[in-house]
């Protein structure tokens, strides 16, 4: 089941546009997330001197929370923030999304990416619709729980 749900994660990972990043312990704050299955890291631009900054420059440990409806997606994820100094990945990023933050634009000396690893999590990938409907009331019906979708542990 592990890596079925690990799968699903990274398959829904790239719908979610945003989160909750908490680093180091400090308060949790919105993020936008780039998921890379392949390198199994989640890529975050942030500002210089930020939480994620701090700990991914002391390889700290952080969280990244998902709670997103429209991808049927919630997640609890734990591992580690570390600093990307790759300006070819920076830039394979970069959006307008990400331009809104900074004045100057790509070039402005606040732009830090950072990488953030998972090793474990709790994920509940769940189906959305009219099969969700569906679950709902023959559950009402029957009494018994509705069948949802999937949630488990993860090690990544």
């Amino acid at each position: 089941m592990s890596d079925d749900l690990k799968t699903e994660f990274w398959s829904r990972m790239d719908d979610v546009r945003a989160g909750m990043l908490a680093a180091d312990g400090e308060r949790p704050v919105p993020m936008a997330p780039m998921a890379e299955r392949d390198a199994q890291a989640i890529w975050f631009i942030t500002a210089a001197g930020s939480a994620a900054d701090r700990s991914a420059k002391s390889g700290g440990e952080a969280s990244f929370h998902v709670a997103d409806p429209k991808a049927n997606f919630y997640a609890n994820v734990f591992g580690k923030l570390e600093e990307a100094n790759d300006s070819d990945k920076l830039d394979d990023l970069w959006s307008s999304m990400a331009a809104a933050w900074f004045p100057e634009g790509r070039d402005d000396d606040a732009v830090r990416l950072v990488k953030f690893t998972p090793h474990d999590g709790e994920v509940w990938a769940t189906q959305g619709g009219a099969a969700y409907l569906y679950e709902i009331a023959k559950a009402n019906m029957t009494d018994k729980t509705p069948d949802v979708g999937t949630h488990g542990r993860v090690v990544f």
